[in-house]
């Protein structure tokens, strides 16, 4: 994605906007913390994994010892249990701490870490895994088989109330196969298995392990003070068995509830590494002296939507009126500044090159016409409705221009900016008729469907249930003929388009901003997967 000079009428509308929100979110009071956004990882495949032998191999590295002090600003954590994690810092923590099975490259390609080579079974359903050896947790014991089948156990276990259960329900059964082999069995195909494997969730932690405070992981990092309302402090893993990892001694992760405050500290020289940042935040980074920028292109995305089990939003024509009456070229260029892509309202965005499609096109926007339909569903004098936004990211100023595009068709929102762990709070977002949420990034579009739009997802937010859509869900899900996956993405597309209950305006870059005092920065689709132990004193 590359950068877009704003004209100046753009400049002077975006600056009043930001200030409109800034006053609406004053009306709220701070958040403690913020709460878990339901986000993940990195762009997306080209094609999915055939189910047929995979034997990556890891070369070690010849890297000097680590040296030196990373200084890394992030928002404040809530989550310390790696089954529960789900913001970019609570990632970003586990990541350094802990290990995954396998990890998804900046490239998308599935990428070995505690698994150093691994088969799949002619018929797909087995997959046999090889531990590395050398691998061991921080208070000196050796990372077994038995340690990734109890990991797994436990994600996959319906009774724990986990995030991950619905994810792995598809698993027959997790096996030892002595201390370096272990072997999953899943009752159907699923060509995506490998991708579920790198779920942010599933670092392998000690079997038995309930106090994750302790941070006994394997890792490139150790915990060395942890300050839950002001920083993390680590050391370097001296025993770390990756070869030239990490490349500095000490880290930082020092905890910011105000994105501009970070960025100031980056611009002050108070820390090194700033991610995850309102754009226009990271547009004023980009010619500041002793800074390198970056961005990338994601297919996460900010969705509206209306809740389609009870009123207004059960009425179709109440659904098409807002799609027509929001202009998403407009919003896209304002809110992204130039970095995003126009969405589609469905989750199969424009990087999921074999699977994306713009037919059907999006109708044009038509504020008359979505007044009309209003009125043919009873709401003749327009339709007012609370909108629920949570204060991160791009998400109020998007909010802001929505309420003026929605004007024009009769649409009156009261815009409620609620801190994260308001907005998420004991699943209150799953409740609320009219909300904006943030998405992270995933490696396949299947993800998307089965945690938010398949009827008993369990982040089903706009309670969409649709027996053509659960079909061709299902079919791209299973099916190992990749132009049957196709044609099942395809209709999903044109189904969402229709009359899908959601809006999904862009697709948003993730951006950063590194000092240059510092090498082997490269971002990820999903920030807090970024590979900090990759990052080392520049020479």
């Amino acid at each position: 994605m590359k950068s877009t000079k704003l004209s100046t009428d753009k400049w002077i509308f975006y600056t009043l906007l930001l200030v409109l929100v800034l006053a609406l979110s004053a009306c709220v009071a701070p958040a403690p913390a913020p709460a878990p956004e339901p986000t993940a990882v990195q762009v997306a495949p080209e094609e999915a994994p055939p189910p047929v032998d995979a034997t990556p191999t890891m070369e070690p590295g010849t890297a000097p010892a680590p040296e030196g002090l990373l200084r890394v600003a992030m928002d404040i954590p809530v989550q310390l249990d790696p089954a529960f994690v789900s913001s970019d810092t609570e990632v970003a923590i586990i990541n350094a701490v802990y290990d995954y099975l396998i990890d998804i490259a900046p490239n998308n390609d599935i990428s070995p870490r505690l698994a150093e080579s691994w088969t799949t079974s002619p018929d797909g359903l087995t997959y046999t895994f090889t531990l590395a050896e050398g691998a061991a947790f921080h208070d000196g014991s050796p990372v077994t088989a038995d340690d990734v089948v109890w990991t797994f156990n436990r994600l996959r276990d319906p009774e724990l109330g986990l995030p991950t259960a619905d994810l792995y329900s598809n698993i027959a059964s997790v096996e030892a196969t002595g201390d370096g082999g272990v072997t999953f069995t899943l009752a159907e195909t699923n060509p995506f298995f490998l991708y579920d494997l790198s779920d942010n969730h599933a670092v392998v932690v000690k079997a038995g392990t309930e106090d994750f405070t302790q941070f006994n992981g394997s890792g490139p990092f150790k915990v060395t003070t942890y300050s839950p309302e002001n920083r993390i402090e680590f050391e370097a893993n001296s025993d770390y068995f990756i070869a030239g990892k990490p490349g500095v001694a000490e880290m930082q992760m020092i905890f910011f509830s105000d994105p501009a405050a970070a960025v100031d500290a980056l611009r002050g020289g108070q820390v090194d590494l700033a991610m995850r940042m309102p754009t226009p935040l990271f547009v004023t980074l980009q010619n500041e002296p002793g800074i390198v920028t970056t961005n990338i292109p994601t297919n996460g995305f900010d969705l509206i939507r209306l809740r389609s089990d009870r009123a207004p939003g059960s009425d179709p024509k109440v659904i098409q009126a807002f799609k027509l009456a929001t202009d998403r070229a407009a919003i896209n260029d304002l809110v992204t500044l130039g970095f995003g892509a126009v969405g589609r309202d469905s989750p199969i965005g424009p990087l999921y090159t074999s699977y994306y499609t713009e037919d059907p096109p999006l109708p044009a926007r038509d504020p008359e016409a979505a007044r009309a339909l209003l009125a043919e569903a009873g709401y003749e004098n327009g339709l007012q409705l609370d909108l629920h936004v949570p204060d991160s990211g791009d998400r109020p100023a998007l909010a802001a221009i929505l309420k003026e595009q929605w004007a024009e068709a009769g649409i009156d929102v009261n815009l409620l900016v609620e801190p994260e762990s308001v907005y998420y709070g004991d699943n209150g977002w799953l409740e609320v008729d009219l909300g904006i949420t943030g998405w992270g990034s995933r490696p396949i579009p299947q993800f998307y469907l089965d945690v938010m739009l398949k009827c008993d997802a369990i982040w089903n937010e706009s309670h969409f249930c649709d027996e053509e859509f659960e079909k061709a869900a299902t079919t791209a899900g299973t099916t190992l003929d990749e132009a049957e996956r196709v044609q099942a993405y395809h209709d999903i597309q044109s189904i969402m388009v229709e009359r899908g209950p959601v809006i999904i305006p862009y697709f948003f870059a993730q951006l950063g901003a590194i000092r240059d005092t510092f090498q082997g920065f490269e971002l990820k689709a999903f920030a807090g997967r970024t590979d900090l132990a990759n990052i080392r004193p520049a020479q």
